[in-house]
């Protein structure tokens, strides 16, 4: 009796009785709480130049768990989608992921208009898939595309575009791993947005899968792409770090 009231007070009755969404915002919740305190703890371990980097990847699964503490609350409360949550979550920490674009090659040239194209492919892409998934039926597709070409643009940046010259150019081994991974989340990872954006009611894959488990698919997606990305950062920081005290020793 005590312990179902425990749970009922800390909001984990739904996880008890094992909803599967509802196991996945709190898995997120405390693995990207858990990623942030190692990011900002690590900080001390890397050159000044990747100290930025790594705050950024502390900040971006930092902002995630506050976020998704707060979904897990509301989806546990009213069973549905926490849509304008996900999105303002998304809206701050996708910028950032394209920060750590531009942190991860600034070493090595890139200038700040990549940032700023960067951003406003990632802003666009958001803002618009927002507006497409709460104004209606009718406008859904239109949007959904629209949302697409900004994150086709990030695409081509990272593939064909100025991170990609800039990452082939360098003399950087773990730089151009580093690369070859990101390219992986962006392409894999991220595709999961359109994807699930794509099969609601009325759209272009409306149907292929049940509308109710996008929220998992969002999840798992999220906590990989971004706990990955800021691994992948870490990785390069720790790299180019011991680099660089050889190359003084």
């Amino acid at each position: 009796m005590h312990f179902v009231l425990l749970a009922e007070i800390i909001g984990l009755d739904r996880i008890i009785n094992s909803d599967p969404v509802a196991i996945t915002f709190f898995i997120g919740y405390m693995a990207m709480f858990a990623s942030a305190v190692f990011f900002f703890a690590e900080r001390a371990s890397v050159d000044g130049k990747w100290k930025t980097s790594l705050l950024v990847s502390g900040l971006i699964t930092g902002i995630a768990a506050i976020h998704y503490y707060y979904m897990r609350d509301f989806y546990l409360q009213t069973g549905s989608s926490p849509t304008a949550f996900r999105y303002v979550d998304w809206t701050l920490t996708v910028p950032l992921m394209c920060v750590e674009f531009y942190l991860l090659t600034k070493p090595f040239g890139a200038k700040g208009a990549t940032l700023t194209k960067l951003i406003i492919a990632s802003l666009v892409m958001l803002v618009t898939g927002y507006i497409g998934e709460t104004s209606g039926l009718d406008n859904n597709i239109f949007w959904g595309i629209v949302s697409t070409l900004g994150y086709l643009y990030i695409v081509y940046e990272v593939f064909a575009g100025d991170v990609a010259k800039l990452s082939q150019s360098s003399n950087s081994p773990a730089l151009k791993k580093a690369m070859f991974l990101l390219k992986i989340f962006i392409t894999l990872g991220w595709s999961i947005y359109p994807i699930g954006y794509m099969v609601l009611p009325g759209n272009l894959l409306s149907g292929l899968f049940e509308v109710s488990s996008i929220d998992l698919f969002y999840n798992l997606a999220d906590a990989i792409n971004k706990i990955g990305f800021g691994l992948v950062i870490y990785s390069v920081a720790i790299k180019e770090s011991k680099k660089a005290t050889a190359q003084v020793a």
